[in-house]
């Protein structure tokens, strides 16, 4: 099943740095809920579906579900157009954790959450691309990124 996959796990001492799973080794699965897309570049509508994909146990916490990236502003934090996010469902985050945010009860992005004296900063991962400042009442945090998964590039 995972011989071309790639599963990537967010350390739990550093929002910044991942560690490779090795599902070589029968380490159990879990069928959870692939609910659409997210972007990571400009907010835009949540894209529901009904599919579910199977991840390794490790990454299953109690509110497990995954979305697909569509963007290149976290590229920076090794997360690419394309993957499948894995999101324990969470309402609040430490500053600077990547996390899914709901702004306006309307539009969805996927960024780092930094928290300011005025309100919320979304950061990208992608220096080429600018930060959201909004007020706190604007942001609905939906969950926070606890890993990846990821077609392997074969060489």
């Amino acid at each position: 099943m995972a011989n071309d996959l790639l599963f990537l796990q967010r350390s739990s001492f550093d929002c910044e740095l991942w560690s490779v799973l090795d599902v070589r080794q029968d380490t159990g699965w879990q069928k959870i809920p692939l609910l659409g897309w997210v972007t990571a570049g400009l907010p835009m509508e949540i894209c529901e579906s009904s599919e579910q994909i199977s991840v390794p146990l490790q990454l299953v916490k109690k509110q497990t579900y995954a979305l697909k990236v569509r963007g290149d502003s976290m590229i920076e934090a090794n997360i690419n157009d394309g993957d499948i996010i894995i999101i324990e469902q969470r309402q609040s985050v430490e500053s600077g954790e990547t996390c899914v945010v709901m702004i306006n009860n309307q539009q969805v992005t996927l960024k780092r959450l930094y928290i300011d004296r005025d309100g919320v900063r979304l950061e990208p991962a992608n220096s080429a691309m600018s930060s959201i400042h909004l007020r706190n009442e604007d942001v609905q945090v939906l969950g926070i990124v606890m890993g990846l998964k990821r077609n392997a590039v074969l060489q």
